[in-house]
C-alpha cells in the first residue's frame, strides 16, 4: 500500500506552480513512514515541511495510523509557514490546521477546534503539556527546528520529556542540529529514542565522548571530543534514525554574493566609541570572572554603539542616539536599489525604531505584521524588517526578492545562516542573492563578522574572542 502511494506521489504531487516533488523528498517521506521516530537533518530549503506533510497525509488518510498531529515550531513558522505550506501543494490542500496561539482562552479554543494538524510555538509547549498532562491527545508530533530543544535544562525540553511516553510517532526537523557543537545533539536524539543511542543522560553522553576543554577551577566552559573518531562514532550511532542531506547535493541554487559595507566612523564618533569601549571593559574586569554571560552582555553593548544607539535601561528599553553613520550607508544602498524589495535584519529594538523612522516614506513593514509575508512574496513591500532570532527560522521569503541586508550581524552562526537562507533557497528566481553586511570599521562588528566567516560555533570561541578583545583594549 505504501509503495503504491509513494509511486502515486512521485507522479502526481505538484506545487501550485506545477513542480513535482523531488526524488530525495519522496525518499525522505518513505523514511518517515517506515520509522515511528526519525530525524530529517536537511539543509535549509530542501523542503522538510512538504516532506512531513506528505507523510502526515498518508498516515492520516491512507494508512490511518495516526489521528491527531501536533507541529511544534518557532512562533512565526507555526503561525504562518505551516498553514501556507499546506495550501501550496495540491495533495495537502485538504488538510485542516488549527493554529494554537494567543492568550490561554484563545489557545484552548484552538485546541478544541476540529483539525488534522495543530501548530504551536516552541515557547508555548510547557503550557500545552501542563494543560493536557497525562491526557496527552497527540499520537504524532513533528518538531520543526529541533535545535530549539538542544538544551536539556530548558523548560521546553523538560516539558516534552514528560509526555514523550504518550507519543507514538515523533519526528525532528532541522538544518542546524548542532549549532554550538556535537553535545547539542543529545537532547534532540533523546526525544527520538529516549536515550537508547547516545545515553540516558547528557552526563553519560558527555563522559563517553568528551573531555573538558576550556575551564577554571570550578567551571567548565566547553568540551572537546576525546579522539578524532568520536564525531563519526556519534553519527554512526544515530544513522539508522536520521538522514542528513546538503543543499549542494540535491538543489542548484543561485549564486550567493556576500558583500561587506564598511562604515568609517567620524573621528568624533570613533572617539566616543573608544571611550565607551574602555568604560565597559573596565567595568567588566573590575573583579569579575569573564563568563559567557557577561562576555555576551559586553559585546551586545558595544554592538549597540556600533549600530548607532545604546540602551539606557534594559528593563524599560529606553535608549539614546550616538550616531547615524551606519544608517547613512544603508540609505545609500536602499536608494541605489531603486524600489527592489530589500529584506533587512536588525539586532536591537532601537535599530528597528530608527530604521522605521528614517525610511518612513517607504512604509517599511515588520515581518510579524499581519499579511506581511504574503505581501513580501508578491513584491509589494520595498523594505521589510525582521529580527534574526525570532524571524530567521523556517520562513519562506524567497519569492519576494533577492536583496538581503544585516544592520549589524548576530553572534550566532545559526541565526546568520538561517537568516540568509530565508531568501537563498529553492524557489528563488533570480540568478543571484546579494547578502550585504553593514559593519563599522574599528569596532566589535569586525570581530563578530570574523567569527562568522570562520564558522566559529562554540562557546569557547566567544570567550577566547572576548578575552583577546579585552586585552587589546586594555593595552591600547
Amino acid at each position: 500500500m505504501l509503495d503504491e502511494t509513494l509511486e502515486l506521489l512521485r507522479k502526481s504531487i505538484k506545487l501550485t506552480q506545477g513542480k513535482p516533488l523531488e526524488d530525495y523528498q519522496i525518499y525522505s517521506t518513505q523514511k518517515m513512514l517506515d520509522n515511528n521516530c526519525y530525524g530529517l537533518l536537511l539543509d535549509m530549503g530542501l523542503g522538510k515541511g512538504i516532506i512531513s506533510l506528505s507523510a502526515i497525509d498518508i498516515l492520516l488518510y491512507q494508512t490511518f495510523e495516526v489521528s491527531k498531529v501536533l507541529v511544534i515550531a518557532p512562533k512565526l513558522v507555526a503561525t504562518k509557514t505551516w498553514p501556507d505550506e499546506i495550501l501550496a501543494w495540491e495533495h495537502t490542500k485538504h488538510l485542516t490546521v488549527s493554529v494554537v496561539t494567543g492568550d490561554p482562552k484563545q489557545r484552548i479554543a484552538a485546541l478544541k477546534a476540529k483539525a488534522d494538524i495543530y501548530t504551536i510555538g516552541c515557547d508555548s509547549i510547557s503550557w500545552l503539556v501542563s494543560y493536557y498532562q497525562a491526557k496527552w491527545p497527540f499520537d504524532m508530533v513533528v518538531i520543526d527546528e529541533s535545535s530549539k530543544f538542544k538544551n536539556p535544562s530548558s523548560q521546553r525540553f523538560k516539558a516534552l520529556k514528560k509526555v514523550r511516553p504518550y507519543i507514538e510517532r515523533l519526528y525532528i526537523l532541522t538544518g542546524t542540529p548542532a549549532p554550538n557543537g556535537l553535545r547539542d545533539l543529545w537532547s534532540q536524539i533523546w526525544l527520538l529514542d529516549e536515550g537508547t543511542r547516545l545515553g540516558l543522560t547528557m552526563t553519560k553522553f558527555t563522559d563517553t565522548f568528551f573531555i573538558p576543554d576550556k575551564r577554571n577551577a570550578t567551571t567548565i566552559f566547553n568540551y572537546k571530543l576525546k579522539d578524532k573518531t568520536g564525531e563519526q562514532e556519534i553519527y554512526d550511532k544515530i544513522s539508522d534514525i536520521c538522514i542528513s542531506m546538503k543543499t549542494d547535493d540535491y538543489v542548484k541554487l543561485p549564486e550567493r554574493i556576500d558583500r561587506t559595507r564598511e562604515i568609517t566612523l567620524s573621528a568624533e564618533t570613533m572617539a566616543g566609541y573608544k571611550a565607551f569601549e574602555k568604560e565597559q571593559v573596565m567595568e567588566l574586569i573590575g573583579g569579575q570572572e569573564i563568563t559567557a554571560a557577561n562576555a555576551a552582555a559586553l559585546m551586545n553593548k558595544l554592538l549597540q554603539y556600533a549600530n548607532g544607539a545604546v540602551y539606557d535601561n534594559e528593563q524599560d528599553r529606553s535608549w539614546h542616539l550616538v550616531h547615524d553613520e551606519k544608517l547613512e550607508m544603508l540609505e545609500a544602498d536602499i536608494e541605489a536599489a531603486n524600489g527592489v524589495p530589500f529584506l533587512l535584519f536588525y539586532q536591537f529594538k532601537h535599530d528597528q525604531a530608527r530604521i522605521m523612522e528614517r525610511f518612513k516614506h517607504l512604509k517599511p513593514v515588520n515581518v510579524k505584521e499581519d499579511g506581511a509575508i504574503e505581501k513580501w512574496n508578491k513584491g509589494e513591500i520595498p523594505l521589510m524588517l525582521l529580527h534574526a532570532k525570532s524571524g530567521g527560522h523556517g520562513l519562506n521569503l524567497q519569492f519576494g526578492g533577492n536583496l538581503v541586508g544585516w544592520y549589524g550581524v548576530p553572534w550566532s552562526l545559526e541565526e546568520y545562516l538561517q537568516g540568509v537562507k530565508r531568501v537563498h533557497r529553492r524557489g528563488q528566481k533570480h540568478d543571484h542573492v546579494m547578502n550585504l553586511r553593514y559593519l563599522a570599521k574599528g569596532t566589535v562588528d569586525e570581530l563578530v563578522m570574523a567569527r562568522l566567516d570562520d564558522k566559529s560555533e562554540t562557546q569557547d570561541s566567544l570567550l577566547d574572542a572576548v578575552k583577546a578583545y579585552i586585552e587589546k583594549v586594555i593595552t591600547s
